[in-house]
Parts: structure tokens; sequence; C-alpha cells
């Protein structure tokens, strides 16, 4: 249907994303504050659910339970629940700041769960206002955003479906607050250089991986697209032809665009194609055991 896959670029709608971009990194920051740390930083990472961005159940600062932080993008609302039963909820439109959702959303975790504080510095985007304070986004249509989550969802869906037969170890589909994307991560089992000495570099890129991914578009690529890249890329893997994707020297990523998904016959299935076709590609090239290769485009046993 093409009502499930609809039309969702970044130049379109920037405004709105990025008002939605800054709140998700809000729910980041608390999932930072108060997760046991992971490997990969997993720990921070959120999840795409049927009610929109979430985060995972969080200790409660106070030892009274759990609290799961939410942007509900059906009824356009922050929402914060305890496990003990309470619930605050705020609206994210018409137009209000971030900094006032922000402080909002802190405001009720302390009140539901005991002290919280969280880095507000924004990360990984062209703004510097912290989150408590940015009264600049604010722009917030909900057609808008019940676009983007209904091609999200359906990008969430693939991105299942391809990490699901993998016998090795892999991620969950994570919704990175960072780079306001969903993606998968997909490990063969040797640790790697991570590309840079940075804190994030270090802790976040430790391992050979395949990663597969969407995200709506930004500045430097205004279009939605699925992506995939392997680290460390060893030589050979780009460049190749990646039918139904391409390979974009600038991104230094294969991308396929959402686009070209809604004008095929069966946009599910060309999806998943090109995440299964880079992973055998990448597998190859970086020279990953043949038979865990081999999993990702297996099924698992049966249950029973």
């Amino acid at each position: 249907m093409a009502s499930a896959w609809p039309a969702v670029n970044y130049e379109d709608w920037s405004s709105t994303c990025d008002t939605l971009h800054a709140h998700t990194q809000v729910l980041g920051k608390l999932a930072a504050a108060l997760a046991p740390p992971e490997p990969e930083f997993q720990h921070v990472a959120l999840r795409l659910t049927a009610r929109g961005w979430e985060t995972a159940a969080l200790p409660a600062p106070d030892g009274s339970g759990a609290i799961v932080a939410t942007l509900d993008l059906r009824a356009h609302e922050a929402v914060v629940e305890h496990s003990g039963g309470g619930l605050w909820r705020g609206p994210l439109a018409p137009d209000r700041p971030v900094g006032e959702v922000t402080r909002a959303v802190l405001e009720a975790v302390r009140e539901l769960a005991g002290p919280v504080e969280i880095n507000p510095a924004p990360q990984e985007v062209p703004w510097s206002v912290p989150l408590d304070q940015d009264d600049e986004h604010a722009h917030y249509a909900p057609s808008e955003v019940t676009a983007y989550f209904a091609a999200a969802t359906q990008a969430a869906q693939v991105l299942a479906a391809f990490r699901a037969p993998y016998r090795g170890r892999s991620t969950a589909v994570n919704a990175w607050w960072g780079s306001f994307d969903l993606a998968v991560n997909l490990f063969s089992g040797e640790p790697a250089q991570p590309p840079a000495d940075d804190y994030i570099m270090r802790n976040a890129m430790d391992a050979e991986e395949v990663a597969v991914g969407w995200w709506p578009g930004d500045p430097r690529y205004g279009k939605a697209a699925f992506y995939a890249y392997a680290h460390p890329a060893h030589d050979g893997f780009a460049g190749a032809d990646m039918s139904p994707g391409r390979w974009d020297a600038a991104l230094g990523e294969y991308v396929l665009d959402w686009d070209d998904l809604r004008a095929g016959a069966d946009p599910h299935a060309m999806a998943l194609e090109f995440a299964r076709s880079v992973f055998r590609h990448g597998c190859a090239v970086c020279d990953w055991d043949s038979g865990l290769a081999a999993s990702a485009h297996g099924t698992p046993p049966p249950l029973a």
C-alpha cells in the first residue's frame, strides 16, 4: 500500500524534523544518565515501538522501580510512566519549544522517580543551545510526524527481518537520537580499531561490524534512505555494483533512496534485498567466517 510507505524527505519537513530530533535527545540523555552501561553504547539507544520513540525500562533514581519515557507519535505527547503506576503526559504541539518540553519531562521524572540530572548539550546536530533552554526548535506539525512515523515503522520492520536469522552477536533495531536514524549492527566477533580516538568512537566502534540503517535525511543528504557500511571497510568494499542500491562516495556508504522503494512493486522485499546484498558483499571482502555470514540469509530453527 502506498499509504504505508509515505513520502518523507528532510527537505520537505526540516523544521518539524529538527524539533522531533531534539525531543528524542531528551529521552536519550535520560537513558545515558540512568541505564547500566553496555558495550557500543547500547544502553543509550532508544526503540521505535507502536507508540513512537521510547527508552527501555530505566532504573528509578530513588530505587522505587523503573521508568519509561516515550514520545507518543500517535497522540503527539511526551509521556513518563513509572512501574508502580505513576503517569505524566505533556503535549508536543502546537509549537511547544523543546526547552519547555525538556524541563517538563525532567520535572515529571523527578516527581515520579526521584532526582535526576542530564547533560543538556545536544549531540551530533548543527545547533548548540542546551536542550532545557532551546526555544528555537518549536515547530511541530502532527501530519508530518504521522508520515514520518509510518515510514520509520516500515523501515524498522525491514531491519528487524534482516537481523532475525543471524547467529552472531547483533544489536536490536536501535533508534539513535544523535544521528536520528534507525540501525541494526551485525558483528563478526572480532575486535576493530576505532576510526578515531574520541570518547564516542573509542566505545561505539571497537568491534568489526556491518551496519544497516535508515534515516529521513538531514542537511547533508536531503532524502530519506536506507544506508549500509562496514567497519573496518577493507579494500574492495567501496564502489561495488549493489543494485537495488548504489555507492555514495560523499557519504562513504551504500544507499537506497526511499523514493525508489516507494516506486517499486514490493518496497519491503526490495529494501531487504539491499540489506542482504551489502552484508554479503561486506562479509566477502572483510573475510568473515563463511558459516556466520551465511546465517543471515537462512531461517532460525523452529521453536518446537
